[in-house]
């Protein structure tokens, strides 16, 4: 009887015992370039069964895997690999052959048997690297225990088993993509990783894989939800879609399921503590990230004093669990991430008397006007309603009285900027009215889906100058 399939990449399947032989193959290879317990080897991959050979190899020799994202360019990667000090490289990407010596991921690997001892929990199993919404990224440290912890809660959460079948778009740098990864096949579960995101390939996968679990960041859900052809395939075989890494935007979630009838779920992590909370699976309530995986433990926190708050006052979000990450570094960052061993998320938001948690927004993404705090995320709600809003996102920029509201839109049809103003004029309190709507090509975004409003900012700021304004209002306001 031949051993069932675990892994499909374009017309190549791999058993758990294929990718268990190249990865034997690839630690060979790796100890004899000098690769032993303790080592960190700098990962820069595409989404390819390789990656998951190159990681299995890694933890084989007892060494730390540094996951560089393959979007970045010279300037990210130097910055990271600064901060890691890997000794050895492995990767298909031509920016981190030009950083180091790199075993290429494109040469044949020759499968073979490599016996080594299992690594200790306490050891380092991979670097991934925080969002760098604000700046250059931090390098997250997760051992073999906090990790397995992620995995243990990840899989509880998605009710996730063996018979289950996934797809895998997103960047396996990213702690999404690396938890579904390692997670579907510590389950036994089939996964199908893809090079890269493509809304028709997925939909065609949907139906001819039978994947029972879709996992969409945001980019994802809004392309399903423009898709003009989303009715003619058949998504019958889904349990479920996942919205993961950005707050649920509940207009595109409801137009697709009211076109294909799938639900979503949506659930809460971070790089430094990948699964804090998921819905229920039947039912979800998507103005939540839903309640705390078991295990998990939640509170909110006062902006002003950090004490504890009641049940439905907004504050910090903090969270306690076993997968929360051993450190950043530099490791001067990690102190300021811990409150009494509480993981500061920097997330404000609020936890009601039934335990549902609702985000409201990045503490740092938090806009000051004229001493409101106005989160972005609620104008955003707000704008994504409107027909011929496509994507969208909101920020402040300098202002006389603290800051201005801006907002940057996507648009399907021509519109009104005033009238898109006015939407939110009418829908929320003055104050969070944006002082201008710009209209933009694309929303640069992470390829987790959270919006560079860093970017966004500095440009607006450097066209307002251009244009000889002082608040980030148009001139002739």
């Amino acid at each position: 009887m031949s051993e069932p399939m675990a892994l499909a990449f374009e017309e190549r399947q791999y058993s758990l015992a294929d990718l268990d032989a190249l990865a034997g193959g690839m630690a060979s290879s790796l100890n004899r370039r000098g690769v032993t317990r303790g080592s960190r080897v700098a990962l820069m991959s595409s989404n390819r069964p390789e990656f998951v050979v190159a990681l299995r190899a890694i933890w084989r020799l007892g060494a730390a895997a540094v996951l560089l994202s393959p979007a970045w360019k010279q300037a990210e990667v130097a910055h990271a690999l600064s901060l890691t000090a890997p000794t050895h490289a492995v990767g298909d990407h031509p920016v981190l052959a030009e950083a180091m010596p790199m075993l290429s991921l494109d040469d044949e690997i020759v499968p073979g048997p490599y016996l080594a001892e299992a690594p200790a929990p306490e050891d380092d199993a991979v670097f991934v690297f925080s969002s760098g919404t604000t700046g250059m990224p931090k390098a997250v440290r997760h051992t073999h225990s906090s990790l397995a912890v992620a995995i243990r809660h990840w899989r509880e959460a998605l009710g996730l088993t063996s018979a289950d079948r996934m797809q895998v778009m997103t960047p396996p740098s990213h702690i999404l993509g690396l938890l579904n990864i390692i997670m579907a096949l510590d389950t036994g579960a089939w996964i199908r990783l893809h090079r890269r995101f493509d809304i028709d390939n997925m939909l065609r996968h949907i139906e001819s894989d039978g994947i029972t679990i879709e996992m969409a960041v945001a980019p994802i859900a809004l392309a399903l939800s423009a898709h003009p052809h989303l009715e003619d395939h058949d998504l019958s075989s889904l349990r479920y879609i996942m919205w993961c890494a950005t707050p649920v935007t509940q207009t595109v979630a409801e137009a697709v399921s009211a076109r294909t009838g799938v639900p979503w779920v949506t659930a809460y992590g971070a790089s430094e503590l990948p699964v804090i909370s998921c819905n229920d699976l039947q039912g979800a309530r998507l103005d939540t990230v839903g309640r705390a995986v078991a295990g998990v433990d939640i509170r909110t926190v006062s902006l002003e004093t950090g004490e504890p708050l009641p049940a439905g006052e907004q504050g910090e979000i903090q969270v306690r669990s076993g997968s929360a990450m051993a450190g950043y570094l530099p490791e001067h960052w990690t102190a300021e991430a811990f409150s009494d061993g509480w993981y500061r998320t920097g997330d404000i938001g609020s936890l009601d008397a039934e335990g549902w948690l609702r985000i409201t927004d990045r503490a740092k993404e938090m806009i000051k006007v004229r001493g409101f705090q106005v989160a972005p995320a609620e104008i955003e709600a707000v704008l994504h309603g409107h027909p011929a809003v496509e994507d969208c996102a909101v920020f402040g920029v300098p202002a006389a009285d603290g800051e201005a509201i801006v907002a940057a839109v996507t648009v399907n049809h021509a519109v009104g900027t005033d009238e898109l103003v006015n939407v939110v004029g009418d829908r929320l309190a003055s104050y969070k009215r944006p002082s201008r709507v710009v209209i933009v090509d694309e929303i640069p975004r992470l390829p987790s889906g959270k919006v560079l409003r860093r970017v966004l900012r500095e440009q607006a700021m450097s066209a307002c100058a251009k244009s000889g304004g002082n608040d980030g209002r148009p001139s002739d306001q």
